[in-house]
């Protein structure tokens, strides 16, 4: 039986495979540059600078692809749905977070199976997070 090298693809974690801290960076980096001129979306961060927010969704997608576990050493479980319940969550939000994410996501130029991997998970993620039918 031969031998597979340790650190090969089947090894390696979705954060490992897609190139680590640098491109969750860029692809959060990218997102709230969006999220900051977005009349629906900016209203729900009430820090002045969006770097303490643009931190913590970078360490959350980190730890849950594998990465660092910082984000629930800092901030403990993520409980995203208690973290969002402040926020009116409508259908317009969750359309105008993904509009954002995409565009993100898009520019990272990921392979199609890890692009298509990830969009699942965010669409999924955003959709829970829908915590009202208002759409004023």
């Amino acid at each position: 039986m031969k031998r597979i090298p340790r650190g090969t693809l089947q090894e390696q974690t979705f954060y490992e495979q897609i190139g680590g801290e640098p491109t969750f960076r860029r692809l959060v980096h990218r997102f709230y540059e969006g999220v900051a001129e977005d009349p629906l979306l900016r209203p729900m961060y009430p820090e002045e600078d969006l770097g303490p927010a643009e931190d913590r969704l970078a360490l959350f997608l980190m730890q849950y692809w594998g990465g660092p576990t910082t984000y629930s050493e800092n901030r403990g479980h993520p409980r995203l749905r208690m973290r969002h319940a402040p926020f009116t969550v409508n259908r317009a939000a969750h359309d105008a977070w993904l509009r954002h994410m995409r565009t993100a996501l898009e520019e990272l130029e990921l392979s199609p199976e890890h692009e298509e991997q990830f969009w699942r998970y965010l669409t999924y993620a955003a959709a829970t997070l829908i915590n009202t039918d208002d759409d004023a």
